[in-house]
């Protein structure tokens, strides 16, 4: 179910970088604090490459990031980026080291796999509702209504419907 989960979000971003010029996507937004949907779209992907690279390694430091800027100025090398994570999520749970520098000093605590995925579900998920923001400005993009909303706010809203 978490993959599925992680699929359909990123199905969502595709959907919506198919109606992106890269023009539009590389855009500075005043409501993003003057970032683009891009670079949002960028941080979102190379949180989940960052999971990737680090698999095989154990050592995972989201600090590490490469901060691609080719994916934040073009939607199809995006895209492709998408495509590659989906096809690579599938791996067994293991232990993992997530480690961060605070205050000068590296901490490290023990994670595992499935739990840095739906980290990243729920980090793409915020990410997404923040690049909603700017696509609403945006003239002729259709937009789902729960793009950007967590799973359980919108099975809240349907048991509040019923």
């Amino acid at each position: 179910m978490l993959l599925i989960s992680i699929s359909n979000s990123l199905d969502e971003l595709v959907y919506l970088l198919n109606q992106l010029t890269d023009k539009v996507y590389s855009n500075s937004h005043e409501s993003l604090s003057d970032a683009s949907i891009g670079e949002h779209t960028r941080h979102i992907l190379e949180m989940f490459q960052c999971l990737e690279e680090s698999y095989d390694s154990g050592i995972l430091n989201y600090d590490n990031r490469k901060r691609n800027k080719y994916i934040q100025t073009n939607t199809l090398y995006a895209k492709q980026i998408i495509l590659g994570i989906k096809e690579n999520l599938k791996k067994e749970n293991k232990v993992l080291y997530l480690q961060q520098v605070v205050n000068d000093e590296i901490i490290e605590i023990e994670s595992n796999y499935f739990r840095e995925l739906l980290y990243n579900l729920d980090h793409c998920i915020h990410h997404q509702a923040l690049i909603k923001v700017a696509v609403l400005e945006c003239k002729n993009v259709i937009i789902d209504e729960n793009f950007g909303v967590a799973r359980s706010t919108i099975t809240y809203r349907k048991q509040c419907a019923q």
